[in-house]
């Protein structure tokens, strides 16, 4: 096979003599922060994607023809299975030592440790489950190697009551090992993992509504515990009960630090060995998520993104399938994780329509507790009406309207409507970076007001490049605090979500008929407004400012036909409530 004018740049820098040709003659692909994006294209499609990049025919011409000459192996790719006789017959079944507790709450993580042989490589040779059973019911879960002898099974249940369990592996020590344990009503705060409701909706699973007020942190997992706890302070004060992260660390613009952690051992320059994973990396991982469980927030884990250079996003589809079942195994017994298949999908250039779907199955058949999962876009829509998303994540479709589309969204795909990326509050020189305060909030309340749930973001300056987008730290923006205000107003309105009403021409509403209404006016600015509403229902009427964040309960009741007075300026909304 030699390389045309059909391959894809990824396919000829992925070639180290196809990469010297591009750098030959294109050498500002090198430190290009935009290489993630360049990949997906051929060299002529390339060439039309901006009109700073032509190359004169001539150049194409000598390109192209130098990369035909170029043989290029095909990729080879076996997965590595377990080793039948990976302990012999003279090691008794069940000899492993464990250690458990005897009990765990409701939705808490059951941890069962086993020490056990690390002869070769245990995280290929050795295969570990267990069966947890409570009245009949039987529930499979992974285990997964953690280093230095060291093998976790993590279970959560969900119903109340005595456990048992039993193992089973191909390493005798391992298999046939039983116990039980107890499982206690859960404490204060833990409403358990959080489902979809109501088709559009979420709650926890104990039935408490859950609103999710997200915002976006990538890659703030690998900046060091200073920064990281920095980070976490500022969640604590923060609106925030929802944050979007990445596994792998992130190659970008403002993103050019080496991680702390890398998820397998070796290096850039010696390679990757995509058989043995770095446990310190997913020990860091997992506490870092511990702690935002700790603050009552979900951690939307984006499990595959494009902005690499390390080559975690190009890994063979064996290599692929086996981290996300090493994943799957560390991570679903914890209540408050959501599973994001991709941060922008269709930017991977080696990862098509069947690999989505095939780690789609993965990651949904080993996890025993069902978490939400979904997919993130660039350009393109992923197809959300795939039985196994259940809700749909979106980036945003216009450089300034995309909540507005929230009530078609909702039509289409019958599922809750999460705009994980609207933009972001900032002033980088990008215009997904450097909407206004006043902007982000806007956008979420058209996006609550029609039914849908919009994310926060922030791309501010920063001397250190710590922008909170990526690397977290501090806020610096003026919407937090007036989200804030809007959950407050969402957690006040109904119980089953706030859902689009028929509404007039020039403002969108939301709520339940005869009994709730919301009103929002965004960037207009009436002086009064005139409302015709069933006769026989009263109501009391708020008018709110949702910039200056305050609630001015109208004097009386109103009924039927009645008028009420606006302030005149733009950021207002009007709630009525039935007595």
């Amino acid at each position: 096979m030699t390389f045309n004018e059909e391959s894809k740049i990824g396919q000829i820098w992925a070639s180290p003599a196809g990469r010297a040709v591009l750098l030959k003659y294109l050498p500002h692909l090198k430190d290009s922060p935009f290489l993630s994006f360049i990949k997906k294209n051929t060299l002529p499609s390339y060439n039309a994607f901006n009109p700073a990049w032509i190359i004169a025919p001539e150049l194409m011409e000598t390109i192209l023809t130098e990369l035909s000459l170029i043989e290029v192996e095909a990729e080879t790719d076996e997965d590595i299975t377990p080793t039948v006789d990976y302990e012999n017959d003279t090691v008794a079944l069940g000899s492993a030592t464990t250690k458990a507790p005897d009990q765990i709450e409701k939705w808490g993580v059951y941890e069962l440790t086993l020490q056990g042989p690390q002869h070769g490589n245990p995280f290929v040779d050795v295969s570990l489950e267990a069966e947890f059973s409570f009245e009949g019911r039987v529930v499979r879960t992974l285990g997964f190697y953690d280093g230095q002898g060291i093998y976790r099974i993590r279970f959560m249940p969900d119903v109340e009551g005595t456990w048992t369990y039993s193992t089973n592996s191909n390493a005798r020590s391992l298999s046939g090992l039983t116990g039980k344990f107890i499982c206690t009503a859960p404490t204060d705060g833990n409403h358990g993992p959080v489902r979809v409701k109501n088709t559009f909706h979420f709650a926890y699973e104990d039935g408490t509504p859950y609103i999710p007020v997200g915002t976006t942190s990538y890659v703030w997992t690998h900046q060091g515990d200073e920064l990281e706890e920095e980070t976490l302070a500022t969640l604590k004060s923060a609106p925030f009960n929802k944050m979007r992260m990445c596994v792998f660390p992130k190659s970008y613009q403002f993103n050019a630090n080496e991680p702390v952690y890398y998820p397998y051992e070796g290096s850039m320059e010696q390679g990757w060995d995509y058989t043995r994973f770095n446990p310190a990396f997913f020990q860091h991982l997992e506490n870092r998520i511990a702690d935002l469980g700790k603050l009552g927030i979900e951690a939307d884990l984006i499990l595959f993104h494009g902005y690499d250079r390390w080559g975690f996003s190009e890994m063979s589809k064996s290599a692929d399938d086996r981290y996300l079942r090493y994943l799957t195994a560390r991570l679903s017994a914890y209540r408050h994780v959501w599973w994001s298949l991709a941060n922008e999908y269709d930017l991977m250039w080696k990862k098509e329509t069947k690999d989505w779907e095939r780690f789609a199955k993965i990651v949904t058949e080993n996890d025993p507790n069902h978490h939400l999962i979904s997919i993130h876009n660039c350009f393109g829509f992923y197809d959300y009406s795939r039985p196994w998303i259940t809700h749909c994540s979106i980036q945003r479709v216009d450089v300034y309207r995309t909540a507005e589309n929230t009530n078609d969204w909702r039509e289409q795909w019958q599922k809750p409507i999460v705009i994980d990326e609207c933009a972001y509050e900032g002033n980088i020189d990008q215009g997904w970076g450097n909407i206004s305060g006043q902007e982000m909030v806007r956008r979420f309340w058209e996006g609550a007001i029609r039914g849908g749930y919009v994310g926060h973001g922030e791309t501010y300056l920063h001397d250190e490049d710590i922008l909170w987008w990526s690397k977290g730290g501090k806020l610096y923006g003026s919407s937090p605090e007036r989200i804030g205000f809007l959950r407050k107003i969402m957690e006040e309105g109904p119980t089953e979500g706030l859902n689009p009403l028929k509404s007039e021409w020039d403002v969108p509403s939301a709520g339940v008929p005869d009994e709730y209404y919301l009103y929002y006016y965004g960037f207009n600015q009436p002086s009064f407004r005139k409302y015709s509403m069933k006769p026989g229902t009263r109501y009391k009427v708020d008018v709110i400012d949702t910039w200056n964040m305050t609630v001015h309960e109208q004097d009386g009741t109103y009924e039927g036909a009645f008028r009420i007075e606006l302030p005149g300026t733009p950021y207002i909304a009007v709630r009525f409530r039935k007595i």
